[in-house]
Formats: structure tokens, sequence, C-alpha cells
């Protein structure tokens, strides 16, 4: 939903945090949930580790809202569904996120949200979606090697994510 970007964008925010360079974070140099890899891309160039460490919500909102937000149709997604799918892209990839809502709906998961995703989507009352995905979500991290390390913080961010979408979602 169109008017929901600056607040989705606030939750994911408040969830990346701040600069982070943990040695077992295959993303490797993070600040805002923006990797390195993923900023340099953005930016055509390499940079150094206190470019990164100086990035500011203003500097990495274009970035998420065209990579990120726009990828996975976050003006065309129902109240709180918008959010957790863009969350979810942000921290799992746009592709694994938009897979994660094709198998919540019954869709062939193809990591692309077209026409018969959003009709689907539209077919499925926004409560029933968000509990669901943001269930399958936490199955999914779970899966990860890195979840002895980070999954406290992934299950905290997932049921924090939940309770907002769903507030997201009676509020439209």
């Amino acid at each position: 939903m169109k008017e929901n970007w600056d607040a989705a964008l606030a939750a994911v925010l408040h969830h990346e945090g701040g600069f982070v360079a943990h040695p077992l974070d295959p993303g490797g140099i993070t600040n805002l949930g923006c990797t390195k890899a993923t900023w340099e891309k953005w930016c055509g160039r390499p940079v150094t580790e206190a470019e990164m460490r100086a990035l500011t919500q203003a500097d990495v909102a274009p970035l998420y809202k065209e990579r990120y937000w726009d990828k996975v149709k976050g003006d065309e997604l129902p109240a709180g569904v918008d959010y957790v799918v863009v969350d979810t892209a942000i921290n799992s990839g746009p592709g694994r996120a938009a897979k994660l809502l094709q198998e919540t709906i019954g869709t062939t998961p193809d990591g692309a949200i077209g026409p018969l995703t959003l009709r689907a989507v539209a077919a499925m009352p926004a409560r029933d979606l968000i509990n669901s995905f943001q269930d399958r979500r936490l199955l999914y991290l779970q899966t990860l090697p890195t979840w002895s390390t980070f999954g406290r913080g992934w299950a905290r961010r997932v049921e924090e994510g939940r309770a907002l979408a769903l507030q997201m979602s009676q509020s439209a």
C-alpha cells in the first residue's frame, strides 16, 4: 500500500540497526541493513568502511524503495502484508520474499510478484496472510546455518513484525 512506505521503512530500519561488522554474518560489513556489496552495486563503485559507517537513513531510503519495495510491489500489497514482505526482502532478498509470499498463498513460487500473485493476495484476508507468511518466514530462517548466532534476533523481528503488520492491516 503506497501510504505505508514511510512507516514500513522506519520499522525495517529499527530492526536493522546501525553499523555492524559481525564476523559470522555472511553479508559482511552492514549499516542500516545495507551490506557493503549492495551499497557498492547501488553506487557503482567500491566504498570504504568509513563510507559504510557514515550511511544515513536518507542515503539508504532510495535504494530500499527501488530495489526492495518496488521489486516486491509494495504499493500494490495490502496494508501490513506490504510491511512483512518488504522486511523479508531487505533481510533475505526480494526473490526469497516473493517466493515465501507465493508459497503462503498457494501460487507457483517463481520469485517474481506479478498479476497472478497479486490476485491471490487480494483473495486472502490480510490477517491470515500476515500470520501464515510470518510463520513460513520463521521456518525458513530456522533452516539457515547462522540461526544459532542470529536466531533470537530474527525470531524477535518476525514476532514484532507480525504485531505491527496486524496493526497496520486493521488501521487500513
